[in-house]
């Protein structure tokens, strides 16, 4: 099953991303192709002001365990997050 997951940053929180950011990708490295795809959403300056993940997992318990070990999650950083389930067809 895959789920969609969008992070919202909090306001004027760039600069934490930024410093979060490599230890936030070493964390998606770690569980190979279960990460389908991930990436930055931009603001209207093409600066990034949240997170999109697309994850291949069975069960919303193990993804949601994942996104708050995100490092991102834990330095504070996402106003929102939101997971979708839905059925990966292509």
């Amino acid at each position: 099953m895959a789920y969609l997951i969008t992070c919202l940053d909090r306001k004027n929180s760039l600069s934490l991303r930024l410093e979060t950011r490599e230890e936030h990708i070493k964390y998606l490295k770690k569980i190979g192709t279960k990460l389908v795809l991930a990436g930055p959403i931009l603001d209207k300056n093409n600066d990034p002001k949240g997170t999109v993940l697309i994850l291949d997992y069975e069960d919303e318990n193990t993804v949601k365990e994942f996104v708050q070990n995100d490092p991102y999650n834990l330095k504070d950083l996402f106003e929102s997050v939101k997971i979708i389930r839905f059925k990966k067809v292509l």
